[in-house]
């Protein structure tokens, strides 16, 4: 008698795991990264105005259930120390010569692709500078954001490289950064 109970009690269990598992299946999911950039620009980016200049900020990224991902930035850009001391100015004190400022950047509905250890992101890009637009470098640019990882950390850093008229302002080096957190939420949240 207790045999049939207990074979009772495990069916009832496996069919509210397998109804668990089908239900999450179907469930769309997204997932959200966040992080930081912090980088370098090349000494001579923007080629008019003495570098490298110092990139640092917080960025999100949406995978999103459709295939797409969006992507968006908050960034302050300044003359490094050795750009100031290459300049007209080489006051490193001097807010001027500094010429801080800031960049926005938005990527809606970029292209996906797998990579062997992480995510490619592709597509056109809004950026400020300063809150205008267009930034006075021109508003025809687009990015390529390469999510990736190691065999320990799978999402562990982020490469964003400017394409198009940014190139000019920001180089063509990836600028690095690292992913702080990882999120998968459920679509309909």
């Amino acid at each position: 008698m207790k045999s049939k109970g207990f074979w009772g009690v495990i069916r009832v269990g496996v069919l509210i795991v397998a109804a668990s598992i089908a239900g999450l299946a179907q469930t769309p999911k997204e997932v959200n990264f966040r992080g930081t950039i912090n980088d370098y620009t090349p000494q001579n980016v923007p080629a008019t105005v003495n570098g490298p200049w110092q990139l640092a900020g917080h960025w999100f990224l949406k995978l999103k259930h459709d295939g797409t991902a969006d992507f968006s930035a908050a960034l302050n850009m300044v003359r490094s120390d050795l750009g100031v001391t290459l300049g007209n100015n080489p006051d490193l004190n001097s807010a001027a010569a500094r010429s801080a400022h800031t960049h926005r950047i938005t990527l809606l509905g970029g292209s996906v692709t797998f990579l062997t250890n992480g995510i490619r992101v592709t597509g056109p890009a809004t950026i400020t500078a300063n809150g205008n637009v267009p930034p006075p470098f021109g508003g025809n640019s687009s990015l390529q954001i390469d999510i990736v990882g190691g065999n320990t950390v799978t999402y562990s850093n982020i490469r964003v490289t400017f394409m198009g008229d940014a190139q000019n302002h920001f180089g063509g080096n990836p600028m690095n950064g690292v992913v702080r957190s990882v999120r998968t939420e459920d679509h309909d949240k």
